[in-house]
């Protein structure tokens, strides 16, 4: 399967990333990726995300990563809901419950 992913690229302490397609068995490791769509620089915020080639490969049924999906989402590449990327658990009441009994 392919998908969008980041791949890290720049110094230590300086990230900056390459937007690319690759294979999903395969890490983009050393370059080996099908084309890069774009880049993302975290620390000055600047986006460059290519447009045409991204709804190319999305047609072609490439999948972007949660983190990919969210950047398109807000570039207004693709139209849809921001996917929440951190796992968060909430405790339910039972949960909560048994926790507060344990304590006891």
């Amino acid at each position: 399967m392919v998908t969008i992913r980041l791949f890290r690229v720049g110094k230590k302490n300086q990230p900056s990333f390459k937007v690319v397609v690759t294979d999903k068995k395969n890490a983009p490791a050393g370059g080996r990726f099908l084309e890069q769509v774009g880049f993302y620089n975290p620390l000055t915020k600047e986006r460059n995300l290519n447009k045409e080639r991204i709804l190319h490969w999305i047609s072609r049924g490439a999948k972007p990563s949660e983190t990919v999906h969210n950047m398109l989402v807000d570039g207004g590449v693709v139209e849809g809901v921001k996917i929440p990327v951190h796992n968060v658990v909430p405790i339910t009441e039972q949960e909560s419950v048994a926790k507060a009994g344990e304590k006891s």
